[in-house]
């Protein structure tokens, strides 16, 4: 561990600069190891992006429910008090440890296109692309929304509460009102399309025609009244009857209307998938598989291990000149290859082939280069360009409760505040613009992320749980950002694992997304002499993507409970002992 030492001072003022406007208790339970349930008591935590979203998890979990149970509370609190992120009209993934069994399931609950969808609906007369300001906030950029139907599946197999008692705390904050954070008031300042919505305008929209500001308190009674409903009548309180309609009528107003109907929504499945996992060192990493992006991530991991990034540190330009070189190479392979596998071939086993892995790994050279092609993986079918957009919205949580379940899962609206078009005081995704724009090259060839009706969107949520040698949870980890996440949760277990870093020290290194012939990232975090090595190896750092990442995570350490939060962010990791039965 010497070789962290010179970088214990960096560490020490990211931590301080990015815990100086939280709560004191928020950094004692970010930190502070509990004992694990394997040595002498079970125990619950939660960590995710706002400390109410945490505190309704925890809350049901004292009450004596399961991961299933607190992760319904907690999506429905992040839904009200994280909107620009996530919510009930959005998707998501999950993994989910069995604590009983050791095993590991994929719920996939990300949105379809609707029948009505079409190759070309993002083009304009001229057979041309639509602007992304044009495209996320039409009646066409929401897909059929997955994370309710998803969420009440997994409750409905794992939950130990009744469904109606799970939306209290929700309920109740969106009544009385809730602070507006600092976060969620820059975002109302920024310079996104969906902030000229009439829907942002009514709800966010103060007397004098402002929005309101960072410590303002903002109500929502349209969504504690939408809660009560799903609370007693379940899913059906969204995919039929008045709300369905409501959805709808949203997206078929124009400009540019959708085609979304009542038997859409009526329609919608979530799929329970088998996880795809890979060793990494003493771990097995297990993600989701396509049209996740996982596999991207279990192939990134897979070339670091072919390089000696583990016996450097943070400190060292090399270590950060070898992920940014496998992450392009990734990237490309990711960016051409992932879609969704019920009406593409994805070559997931081909993107893992230990031969194929090594013969990309080689490619890392001194220098970085042009940006490199993708690879022809074992069982890769032709592909075409890719030409998918993806913004950095979203958001992540872990959840663990007393019998050793454990819940790990990314969830989204996509962009900033969806579509910026809201239902009953929830925003809708704005997901089909995670297809690609442009679907076909001039031979009539698709791309593997086409808009098919009925198909997902190819998403870069990883949500990942790490199982040690013996089948036991060791870690759940995930983040927000769009195409980096893949990115941001390499570099986190990079640090975890092969720098040996608490967890909240990996999530809080700088980030760096290396994809293409671009470098982004957290410019001004990276020591100097990182910059200046970076530079003679052919990288310049530039800011831009990179800097609002939102990874949460729990690691296991010798029977020892290590939770992280995303210090950009403005969550909390909390862990205490399991209520006795």
């Amino acid at each position: 561990m010497a070789r962290l030492g010179t970088f214990a001072a960096l560490i020490g003022a990211l931590l301080t600069t990015a815990c100086a406007t939280l709560p004191a208790e928020t950094q004692r339970t970010g930190s502070a190891p509990v004992a694990a349930s394997a040595l002498a008591q079970p125990q619950i935590f939660v960590s995710a992006a706002n400390p109410l979203a945490v505190e309704a998890g925890m809350a049901v979990l004292r009450r004596g429910g399961s991961a299933a149970d607190a992760a319904v509370a907690v999506q429905a609190m992040l839904s009200l008090v994280e909107p620009q992120s996530s919510g009930i009209g959005g998707g998501a993934f999950m993994t989910w440890f069995d604590g009983t069994t050791g095993e590991v399931v994929i719920y996939d609950g990300r949105e379809t296109a609707p029948a009505g969808a079409t190759p070309d609906m993002f083009l304009d007369g001229n057979g041309r692309p639509l602007s992304y300001a044009e495209a996320v906030t039409s009646g066409r950029a929401t897909g059929v929304p997955g994370a309710v139907r998803m969420l009440a599946m997994v409750q409905d197999e794992h939950g130990k509460l009744p469904w109606d008692k799970l939306f209290t705390d929700a309920i109740r904050t969106a009544e009385d009102g809730f602070t507006v954070t600092p976060r969620l008031g820059r975002f109302l300042q920024g310079n996104y399309p969906q902030l000229q919505s009439s829907d942002v305008q009514t709800y966010f929209g103060e007397a004098d025609g402002t929005l309101v500001d960072p410590g303002d308190t903002l109500r929502n009674p349209a969504f504690a009244t939408f809660l009560r409903r799903l609370a007693e009548e379940g899913t059906n309180a969204l995919y039929r009857g008045e709300t369905a309609q409501r959805i709808v009528a949203r997206t078929q107003a124009g400009p540019l209307p959708g085609t979304m109907t009542l038997t859409d929504l009526a329609g919608y499945q979530p799929v329970r998938r088998e996880a795809v996992c890979n060793p990494y060192r003493i771990y097995r990493v297990c993600v989701p598989p396509p049209p996740s992006s996982g596999v991207g991530l279990l192939q990134l991991l897979a070339m670091l291990e072919h390089t000696d990034i583990a016996e450097r540190g943070p400190q060292d330009p090399q270590a950060w000149f070898l992920f940014a070189e496998a992450s392009r190479l990734m990237y490309a392979d990711r960016d051409l290859y992932v879609g969704d596998s019920a009406f593409v071939d994805v070559p997931v086993a081909g993107l893992l082939d230990p031969a194929y892995v090594a013969s990309r790994a080689g490619l890392i050279g001194d220098r970085a280069g042009p940006a490199p092609a993708a690879g022809t993986p074992p069982g890769a079918p032709v592909r075409t360009a890719d030409r998918t957009l993806e913004p950095a919205g979203t958001s992540h949580f872990v959840v663990g409760d007393g019998d050793g379940n454990v819940v790990s899962i990314t969830t989204t609206v996509e962009s900033i505040f969806g579509s910026g078009r809201m239902v009953d005081g929830f925003f809708l995704n704005n997901q089909m613009t995670d297809f690609s724009f442009a679907p076909l090259l001039p031979d009539g060839t698709p791309a593997a992320n086409a808009v098919v009706p009925g198909k997902r969107p190819r998403s870069s949520m990883t949500p990942l749980v790490l199982v040690d040698g013996q089948g036991r949870f060791a870690g759940a980890m995930g983040s927000a950002g769009g195409n980096a996440i893949l990115a941001y949760v390499g570099k986190s277990l990079v640090g975890a694992i092969d720098w040996g870093l608490p967890a909240q020290e990996a999530l809080a290194l700088p980030n760096l997304v290396a994809r293409g012939d671009a470098f982004q990232g957290e410019v001004g975090k990276f020591p100097p002499e990182v910059l200046a090595g970076l530079a003679a190896r052919g990288i310049t750092l530039r800011p831009g993507q990179g800097e609002d990442s939102g990874v949460h995570a729990v690691m296991i350490r010798d029977g020892v409970f290590d939770g992280g939060f995303d210090p950009r962010r403005e969550g909390r990791a909390v862990a205490e002992p399991a209520p006795r039965p």
